[in-house]
């Protein structure tokens, strides 16, 4: 992996099926200053490279996980991912500094449409409720937790629904991205 100042851990298990995934992780991968980091490409077999992963990690200022919600979490390379490379010592607890002060944003997709996550609806619960893990985990690395940018209704989203979401999530990523690539996007 190079080093960049966005690191983006994009877990799609089908991303051949995605309708919105591909297209974000396609365009965020064009955006100077932002590396791709596609675990299902580069571990198959959940063999994680935990020290070239944590080597990434640090030189970014912003990590990004992208992916679709299954079954109201992470896809299960996402969550291994977390489990082996947020290692105490090094992301947290006793000595653990390397991700302090660093940014953490979350781009997810749902099958549900919006309105259904709320307390009356069939999820039973805001969509932010099930954020909370990946926000406590932000909370004891010292991380800052920033927006999320969700897609709902993904496999039904329109082009121009699809679009617009690209478009707010390149617009939220302007501060870490260089000066001259926000020119240009300004321009």
């Amino acid at each position: 992996m190079t080093s960049s100042r966005i690191l983006v851990i994009y877990a799609h298990a089908a991303p051949r099926r995605s309708r919105a995934n591909k297209p974000l992780a396609r365009a965020l991968a064009s955006l100077p200053g932002v590396a791709m980091h596609d675990l299902y490409w580069h571990y198959p077999d959940f063999d994680i490279d935990v020290r070239a992963e944590q080597e990434a990690v640090e030189a970014a200022e912003l990590i990004i996980f992208q992916f679709p919600v299954q079954w109201y979490a992470t896809p299960s390379l996402l969550k291994e991912w977390i489990d082996v490379v947020l290692e105490m010592g090094w992301a947290y607890g006793p000595g653990g500094t390397a991700l302090r002060g660093k940014h953490l944003m979350v781009l997810a997709t749902t099958g549900g449409r919006a309105h259904s996550y709320n307390v009356d609806g069939i999820h039973g619960h805001t969509f932010d409720m099930f954020l909370l893990p990946l926000q406590q985990t932000a909370a004891l690395c010292g991380m800052q937790w920033q927006p999320p940018h969700v897609l709902h209704d993904a496999d039904d989203a329109s082009t121009e629904t699809i679009d617009a979401h690209i478009a707010q999530v390149r617009a939220a990523l302007q501060p870490w991205l260089p000066a001259d690539a926000v020119a240009r996007s300004v321009a």
